[in-house]
């Protein structure tokens, strides 16, 4: 969804659970027949090696291709180390049942800072016409999508939060 396509999309709350509950399917599955059919335990490697390559093909040709959309501000997202962790739970259990509960749970832990290398610069606090704004926020109102009215896009000003909520008015 547009959690993994925006870059100023990819918040710390819907982006981190919504994304790695439903990309877990498709390595599951792969994972499950190379290991019932040829007992081989990188089955969601492979799938996510695959998914990736597609998604930067993607990305490449039709956001910066049609749209000339920066790629820094399309990236996918990196799925690799959950799925290492999901073979290698497969790996030395040889269970299905562990598979799903430990390596299920370490792959969607492992998803946010498997992420942060490339997350980190655009959280980046600055100054942008008297508001305190992200990089990704800046990225956001600059690089206008069409489809997509800006009365939607919630940008967060100043820094009066909660106590892990919504941001405070």
């Amino acid at each position: 969804g547009d959690w993994d396509f925006w870059a100023d999309w990819k918040d710390r709350r819907l982006w981190v659970t919504v994304t790695p509950i439903v990309l877990v399917t498709f390595p599951a599955a792969v994972q499950y027949f190379l290991w019932e059919r040829f007992r081989q335990p990188w089955g969601a490697t492979v799938c996510v090696l695959s998914l990736l390559f597609g998604e930067w093909v993607n990305r490449y040709f039709n956001f910066w291709g049609w749209t000339y959309f920066p790629v820094n501000f399309v990236f996918p997202a990196i799925l690799t180390p959950g799925a290492i962790i999901l073979d290698t739970a497969l790996l030395l259990s040889g269970s299905y049942l562990f598979t799903a509960i430990i390596g299920g749970m370490a792959w969607g832990l492992i998803f946010y800072p498997g992420n942060w290398p490339i997350i980190a610069p655009l959280h980046v606090p600055v100054e942008y016409n008297g508001m305190l704004m992200s990089v990704a926020d800046i990225q956001g109102y600059n690089y206008v999508r069409t489809g997509t009215p800006e009365y939607i896009r919630m940008v967060e000003k100043g820094t009066l939060r909660t106590f892990g909520k919504d941001v405070a008015p």
